[in-house]
């Protein structure tokens, strides 16, 4: 069962609502109107921007959530228009374990390595339709690499555990285009107030522990599993001292994925179909910073077995899901590829 999947998903992710610090500006456009910020909103102003930061830095980087593309139009703010948010998340990563289970000393216990690791780039652009900002744009973009790992223990032939640790680093920035007669006049106050025109650096460490349940009905393969996440980012090499990350997150992922040979082959290959489901759980400052509470996912894949043919490759392929959850909708597609080795 030992086994490493590798990804690559060129598509695009969206959360509907504050995904993208430009949003903040929405909260801040009464006070600015005032020319008078008090330090209780600045603070709550700064708060929003971090959660945000550490939102989509995980968000671009993580390999355990999704890439994929998402739109969305509604109110930012009562009484002060409509907005439309993109996202674009591309990532090339997976995870797996490595070689077969070994006997872990005098238990009856099977143990075997487990490697992680995904690089990410993400874009998000907001763009208010109506009220104060129309017209001007805010972009986030951000460049991600993870990497770690741990050890998968099986406890039998069906039920196994897998703790993990991984580092994840992060560089985000904000560009911000202004055409408003609003932000003209205030865009020197709100740079110096670091809530445009930023650029920040993260590292992240990503405790995690997989449960996983095995079950074979014929030739076909159901897993069950379990992967309860937690995130603690802090930044660094700030371009506005204004501008701090220092946050702690967590995912609760549940996923079932079925593996089932066709028995037809193709060019000499075995074609195998499949796919899984997930509900992901946001929790802490990445559910206020994404201002989602949960993402589900439905996931189909087409692929030829190419086992024992083709250096450590299992199957190659495509997939392609459908995103879905609180204030957030999408899709993604890609290349679908498994490694055993």
């Amino acid at each position: 069962m030992s086994q490493t999947v590798m990804t690559a998903r060129a598509s695009l992710t969206r959360s509907s609502r504050g995904a993208v610090v430009g949003a903040v500006l929405l909260t801040l456009a009464p006070s600015l109107a005032r020319c008078q910020i008090s330090p209780q909103l600045t603070d709550e102003i700064r708060s929003g921007i971090a959660n945000r930061i550490e939102a989509l830095t995980i968000l671009g980087g993580d390999f355990g959530l999704s890439a994929g593309h998402l739109t969305s139009r509604g109110t930012l703010l009562p009484g002060q228009g409509s907005s439309s948010v993109e996202s674009d998340v591309t990532k090339g990563g997976g995870d797996g374990d490595v070689g077969d289970p070994q006997r872990l000393g005098d238990l009856d216990i099977g143990w075997q390595p487990r490697l992680q690791g995904n690089m990410g780039y993400l874009n998000s652009t907001n763009q208010p339709t109506s009220g104060l900002l129309a017209g001007d744009k805010s972009e986030v973009t951000t460049y991600a690499i993870e990497f770690g790992g741990g050890a998968r223990f099986w406890l039998s032939d069906r039920l196994s555990v897998a703790p993990t640790l991984m580092g994840l680093y992060g560089d985000t920035s904000n560009s911000y285009t202004v055409r408003s007669a609003f932000m003209k006049a205030n865009l020197s106050r709100a740079i110096e107030l670091g809530l445009v025109d930023w650029r920040i650096k993260t590292w992240t460490l990503r405790p995690a522990l997989n449960v996983q349940y095995v079950v074979a009905v014929n030739r076909a393969i159901i897993t069950l599993s379990s992967d309860p996440t937690f995130f603690y980012t802090r930044g660094f090499n700030s371009s506005n001292s204004n501008v701090r990350i220092n946050g702690d997150s967590g995912a609760l992922a549940n996923k079932i994925d079925v593996d089932v040979p066709l028995g037809i082959e193709i060019f000499g290959h075995e074609l195998r179909s499949g796919g899984y489901l997930t509900r992901t759980e946001l929790l802490g400052d990445l559910r206020s910073g994404l201002e989602v509470q949960h993402i589900n996912e439905i996931h189909g894949r087409l692929v030829l077995d190419f086992l024992q043919q083709l250096w450590k490759v299992q199957w190659l392929g495509v997939g392609a899901s459908y995103l879905w959850g609180t204030d957030i909708r999408g899709w993604t597609a890609g290349v679908d590829v498994a490694f055993r080795f």
